[in-house]
């Protein structure tokens, strides 16, 4: 297929239909998430449990992301995002008749599903993230990011609600069923996308040698490997707070599921509007000054979250500076990933987004390991303080350091030239 021709002529209708298929998958399998979340939530109401079950879901973006590159730069990128697609619908399956016969959920079995979901999941994104330049033209590129934000924020809009609602009227044993239902209908339409494949399927992959040089790409980027070292600061930062969102709404606001719901809606709201603002107006000449802003805005509203009272007025304030961290949460996260994709060929891209992938997201590992125990004894809300105050030193540091502060600046430059 001829990329430039495909992209010229059907690209819009074409990406509008993967970033369809994107929402109507997405949206039942973040229902099911919200719902294991809840259960382990009301049954458990442990920090360190919430911990480690985020835990299990970063693990395998940690140790696979650098083995998934090749394979993201070599194998037919459908596959690549229908299989993960099954397998979660498998595992759902599995879980749910488990569910059934035992009248509840082994917390183990529960462990384990949330760790095969993330090792699925690991597959899909790298390849998203890859395919991505390769479906749109290169100066729409920052704008249809924000799209797929947008797709992804509006997953995050509708799947609380409509899990909270049935997580009340619907046994959990069925509600997690509705894996099966994404998948049939993610797999359907993804059968109907074009996506342009790199001549090298066939080529033999040398792990090692792969990940060694995608390190190395990423390394001689002296700007971008700086953001990527200060990203996996602010991660194991901020990651071990936001997995908190549950706990601080159930135990220290004593809410209610609903109540959590609505948190998280709110967020989501916020993250579709910051998502939305990217989508239709992202043609910024100097993408890191909003990126330093949202930071700089996270950072606060998770300061003065940890310090609002226990009760229903805190909560109140608690969901409105949600809706402000998710007006920003975008802008980090989007931007970047537009820079990276500008900076490196679309046939070497996975490797350098398995490197990167990996390295943003060792940190969380490690904070979610101290912050459940942390959380128990010091009051998760203080957990928020923390990554607030954290959290700007690493605004700061991208803001002060020049080969960060001017990556983009640089990088249009050469995109110019």
């Amino acid at each position: 297929m001829n990329t430039k021709g495909f992209m010229m002529s059907k690209w819009r209708p074409n990406i509008y239909l993967f970033l369809t298929g994107q929402f109507l998958s997405g949206v039942t399998s973040m229902v099911v998430q919200y719902a294991i979340i809840w259960y382990l939530t009301k049954e458990t109401g442990s920090a360190t449990v919430l911990s480690f079950a985020t835990l299990l879901g970063m693990l395998p973006m940690v140790f696979l992301s650098p083995l998934i590159g090749p394979f993201v730069d070599r194998t037919n990128k459908k596959v690549l995002l229908i299989v993960p697609d099954i397998v979660a619908a498998l595992v759902a399956i599995v879980l749910s008749v488990v569910g059934m016969i035992n009248k509840d959920f082994p917390i183990w079995l529960i462990f384990v599903s949330l760790l095969i979901r993330s090792i699925a999941q690991t597959f899909q994104m790298p390849t998203i993230q890859s395919i991505m330049p390769t479906m749109v033209p290169k100066d729409q590129l920052t704008k249809v990011n924000g799209q797929l934000g947008m797709v992804q924020s509006a997953n995050m809009i509708i799947a609380p609600a409509l899990g909270a609602l049935l997580f009340s009227i619907v046994p959990i044993t069925l509600l997690i069923l509705l894996d099966v239902v994404g998948a049939i209908v993610g797999v359907s339409i993804i059968l109907f996308v074009q996506i342009p494949e790199n001549p090298v399927i066939d080529e033999r992959m040398h792990f090692l040698s792969d990940v060694k040089f995608g390190l190395t790409k990423l390394r001689q980027n002296k700007g971008l490997w700086r953001i990527t070292l200060m990203g996996t600061v602010f991660t194991l930062l901020f990651m071990p707070a936001m997995s908190m969102y549950p706990l601080m709404t159930l135990s220290f606001f004593h809410g209610t599921v609903a109540q959590a719901g609505i948190v998280e809606v709110v967020f989501s709201v916020g993250m579709l509007v910051g998502g939305a603002v990217i989508g239709f107006l992202g043609n910024w000449k100097d993408r890191m000054i909003p990126i330093i802003l949202s930071m700089i805005v996270l950072s606060i509203a998770f300061i003065i979250s940890g310090f609002l009272p226990g009760n229903y007025t805190g909560f109140l304030w608690f969901t409105v500076l949600n809706g402000l961290a998710g007006l920003s949460a975008p802008f980090f996260n989007t931007l970047l990933m537009a820079m990276i994709q500008q900076s490196y060929p679309s046939e070497i891209l996975g490797k350098v987004l398995g490197i990167l992938n990996s390295l943003m997201n060792i940190s969380g590992p490690v904070g979610l390991i101290f912050a459940g125990p942390l959380a128990d004894k010091i009051g998760v809300n203080m957990l928020f303080v923390i990554s607030g105050i954290g959290s700007i030193f690493c605004a700061l540091f991208v803001y002060f350091n020049s080969a960060t502060r001017n990556y983009d600046l640089e990088l249009q430059k050469k995109l110019d030239n």
